[in-house]
């Protein structure tokens, strides 16, 4: 009887592995097969190279200081365009319109579940609920760590690209500086995709979940922000709101003096951005987790 009993505690975790890892091929494969996947995805790499390069690669060469180039001068826009500039000029649109993007995916991933009732025959037929949902954070994870990779090597063959038909030096960034900006990248797409999952979850459909993150990023905090210039007593809640941490990390990165992008902000250091993610990150996964296991789905 011991051993059984012995054999049945560590079979337990061995099985919830296997679960897990089971359910995480079949989440990603189910994302791979989705066209609205690659359309948030694809959307995002192409902004990216609109608003960081293209652009500016136009003011530069046609010598005009537009709006599409905030007016800055054309050294500054060609020290922006240089592969030593990548791991700060990618993160600049992540704060506030890749962060949008982002969880507009997390809200379809987990939204759509009701919608098209596939949580309700998953959670009944298929693993554990720890399991099913598990694997919709791990793929989300998964999925994000893979586009910010993906966007740091794009960047960098654009950028490399420029500087050779501007005769500029090729020097990429230092290895800790590549890290610190693919690790900033991922923690700010990966606390606003865990976002969107946790307002997919609330919501029990996509359309409203996107709806709300929207608005919510684009402008409840923004609004917050400002009436915090005015009402200062707020302000303590509106310095420590997701968009300012993300858009607080994402200024440490900038070394480039020039015009800042949009949400784009220097209030917190970049430790207490990288804390103030960590926690929000956390607290959007476990929120979903607990929220569909708990729920019931008749």
């Amino acid at each position: 009887m011991t051993d059984l009993m012995t054999r049945a505690r560590t079979a337990a975790p061995a099985n919830a592995w296997t679960g897990l890892l089971a359910s995480t091929r079949a989440e990603l494969l189910r994302l791979r097969k989705w066209p609205a996947f690659w359309i948030v995805l694809g959307t995002w790499i192409l902004l990216n190279l609109t608003f960081a390069y293209l652009f500016n690669y136009l003011a530069y060469t046609t010598g005009s200081s537009t709006r599409m180039s905030d007016g800055q001068p054309k050294a500054v826009l060609l020290q922006q365009m240089l592969p030593a500039a990548v791991p700060e000029v990618y993160t600049q649109g992540m704060a506030m319109f890749g962060g949008a993007l982002m969880l507009v995916l997390g809200a379809l991933a987990v939204g759509s579940g009701y919608g098209w009732g596939t949580w309700k025959t998953v959670l009944t037929q298929g693993p554990s609920r720890s399991s099913a949902v598990g694997a919709v954070v791990v793929s989300l994870a998964l999925t994000v760590i893979a586009l910010v990779v993906t966007a740091f090597v794009v960047d960098t063959g654009v950028a490399a690209v420029i500087a050779a038909t501007q005769g500029q030096s090729l020097a990429l960034p230092s290895a800790g500086r590549i890290l610190l900006g693919i690790v900033s990248g991922t923690t700010i797409l990966g606390m606003w995709t865990l976002a969107g999952g946790l307002v997919g979850a609330i919501a029990r459909g996509p359309a409203l979940a996107v709806g709300l993150g929207l608005v919510w990023v684009l402008v409840v905090e923004n609004l917050l922000r400002g009436v915090a210039e005015v009402f200062s007593p707020i302000k303590a809640i509106t310095d420590h709101l997701p968009g300012t941490a993300a858009g607080s990390l994402a200024g440490s990165l900038r070394t480039v003096s020039g015009e800042s992008t949009p949400g784009v902000l220097h209030i917190l250091s970049q430790g207490e951005s990288f804390l103030w993610l960590a926690g929000y990150a956390l607290l959007f996964a476990v929120g979903t987790v607990w929220l569909i296991r708990r729920r019931d789905m008749a």
